[in-house]
């Protein structure tokens, strides 16, 4: 995972509600709700060879996205766990709309 996580291509996915990611996200992130996953995948990650880095609040929800991501195509799909976590790991800021 942390490979992965170094990599300046990498895009960070937080699959937590519109509300949740409204009220903090990591800097650069795109919201694609667990939710709306399967609906939005094609359109919203049309890159299967990109490598993700996936999140939510305590990383149960992206444990799920990330399985079904692997599932269909997304090989470079990584759980980055909890957001809080992530962040620290990263050091990258949370930022609020």
């Amino acid at each position: 995972m942390q490979s992965l996580m170094e990599q300046k291509n990498s895009l960070l996915v937080d699959v937590r509600s519109p509300g949740e990611f409204a009220a903090g996200h990591l800097a650069g992130a795109i919201n694609l709700p667990l939710d709306q996953l399967t609906q939005a995948a094609a359109h919203a990650l049309p890159d299967q060879n990109q490598p993700l880095v996936v999140y939510c609040l305590s990383g149960a929800r992206s444990g799920i996205a990330v399985q079904w991501l692997q599932q269909n195509g997304y090989a470079q799909a990584v759980n980055g766990g909890g957001i809080s976590a992530l962040a620290l790991q990263l050091g990258c800021a949370v930022q609020r709309l």
